[in-house]
């Protein structure tokens, strides 16, 4: 019983540390999670866009060369 006593306690602990940390954190406004949200799609999309169109171009000139 000892053990699982130990154990219980020390998630508390943890648990109580994290509480404590998370309220040090600045968390963003409503707004500024939005714009980081709309960046991050609008990035991944031209990333996308650019890795499609390079595959494509590729698969081409490969197929011209192996004719």
């Amino acid at each position: 019983m000892g053990r699982i006593q130990e154990t219980i306690g020390r998630i508390k602990t943890f648990i109580d540390e994290v509480r404590t940390e998370l309220k040090k954190c600045s968390w963003p406004t409503r707004s500024e999670l939005v714009e980081s949200t709309v960046m991050v799609i609008v990035s991944v999309t031209i990333v996308g866009v650019f890795v499609g169109a390079s595959d494509i171009i590729l698969m081409g000139l490969l197929r011209i060369l192996i004719r």
